[in-house]
């Protein structure tokens, strides 16, 4: 986003504060969305809950088309649609609603090094994973993907959707590499965020920031989704502490304290 879009975008939404009826658009949970994107989607849930922020999870078969980016999820917040974390991040902010304005310029520095880090790996991993695995691509998918459309329509769009993505992958220098080599990647990238995140409840000690919840929503949905094997969710399931990260989050912030 540019500094002049950030600069709009900040300026209509410190007008309106937050509605009740705010509303985040995803793939259908049950039988469409895949790990990359309900990954992506339960980060900024995570965020959301953390800022102390309401909104309405709903599911469409088109969202990724809704979205104004392409990118899943996006949020409808008034009069504003805003997708992805990062400028969701911005628009909360400009609201009055953030969670690393207690941070100082080196850590806020080493907090977008991190959140790149997770991207630009376990992003980029499942990705892979989901596209570039033939058996998890044919199993997994490519059904799941497609199954809101019928054929002819259904194979059209499973099939663009993979070229599209080992499109990517060979540009960013993923498409030549082994199953074993992504799990590897994966499980360094777990190794730096374990390192990080030593003894402390969150990653700036005693208060969550948007990297907390963007490293949540991958290790989670990882842990929770099923695939073809377990090998991904078992490289993080070395690191005790994520595991504890995972479940402090899950319990302070998505489980219902009145029951």
């Amino acid at each position: 986003m540019s500094l002049a879009a950030e600069a709009f975008v900040s300026q209509i939404a410190a007008a309106e504060p937050w509605p009740e009826n705010a509303t985040l658009y995803q793939p259908l949970k049950e039988d469409q969305i895949l790990l990359s994107d309900c990954a992506s989607s339960l980060a900024v849930q995570a965020y959301l809950r953390m800022c102390g922020l309401p909104v309405q999870v709903v599911g469409r078969a088109n969202a990724e088309y809704m979205s104004p980016s392409g990118k899943i999820p996006f949020i409808h917040v008034g009069k504003q649609v805003v997708s992805e974390l990062g400028p969701i991040v911005q628009f909360t902010k400009a609201k009055g609603h953030s969670l690393s304005d207690g941070l100082d310029d080196v850590q806020r520095a080493e907090m977008k090094a991190y959140m790149e880090l997770v991207n630009n790996m376990l992003l980029t991993a499942e990705l892979y994973i989901q596209w570039c695995d033939n058996a998890t691509a044919a199993e997994i998918s490519r059904p799941r993907y497609s199954s809101p459309y019928s054929r002819p329509l259904s194979y059209i769009l499973a099939y663009q959707k993979q070229w599209e993505v080992r499109r990517k992958m060979n540009a960013i220098g993923w498409g030549g590499k082994t199953l074993e080599q992504v799990y590897e990647d994966v499980s360094q990238c777990c190794q730096a965020l374990s390192q990080r995140l030593g003894t402390q409840p969150y990653f700036f000690n005693k208060q969550p920031t948007e990297l907390d919840a963007l490293v949540f929503g991958h290790l989670f949905t990882i842990l929770t989704t099923p695939l073809t094997n377990t090998e991904l969710a078992e490289r993080i399931k070395s690191y005790s502490n994520l595991l504890s990260f995972c479940r402090r989050i899950e319990q302070t912030y998505f489980e219902d304290k009145s029951s």
